[in-house]
């Protein structure tokens, strides 16, 4: 059986002053992107069941607007992911149910990307050069785990399905 897991970066936030960091919003260009990369997600048929969303305000406000392209997906408020290193992103996976075929993870970097690094085989071809250059705001990586339950997903087993940037979606 293979799982899918897809690792959404926070679109882009603002650097407004006296804003605590886990206050701070999403920016004009982070409100534009999340959709966009919603509507890629919906075209490449990738709906998770379940979202695993940091509390942030940034990642709160990204799953808001990429929310309806992707139907019906239960919402976990996830504090531990805020912030978070790889291990403890990995730790929240694993309590995920074993029914649950497609998971999103909607968090922060570098927690994110060295994730994405650690459970990843080999190199990830093309779309892991693409990766290791830059995983950006609204970055997005896709990964097919050959996993039966998420409590067995380890370092380097996935296969790297897709990594796609705000900027290959965008227009300038």
């Amino acid at each position: 059986m293979t799982k899918t897991l897809i690792l959404f970066r926070h679109a882009k936030s603002s650097w407004a002053d006296d804003v605590d960091d886990h206050e701070r919003p999403l920016a004009e260009r982070g409100r534009k992107a999340a959709p966009v990369m919603a509507k890629w997600l919906a075209g490449k048929s990738l709906k998770p069941t379940i979202a695993l969303v940091s509390t942030s305000r940034r990642t709160q406000e990204t799953w808001a607007l990429i929310a309806p392209e992707l139907g019906k997906v239960a919402k976990r408020d996830v504090g531990e992911i805020y912030e978070a290193p790889a291990e403890r992103i990995l730790e929240a996976m694993h309590a995920v149910e074993p029914s649950v075929e497609s998971l999103i993870i909607v968090g922060h970097n570098p927690g994110m990307e060295d994730l994405a690094h650690l459970l990843i085989k080999g190199d990830g071809g093309e779309a892991g050069a693409r990766m290791r250059k830059k995983f950006p705001t609204a970055g997005i990586a896709v990964l097919d785990l050959p996993v039966d339950d998420w409590t067995e997903v380890r370092s380097h087993v996935a296969d790297l399905a897709d990594f796609v940037t705000p900027k290959s979606l965008i227009s300038p």
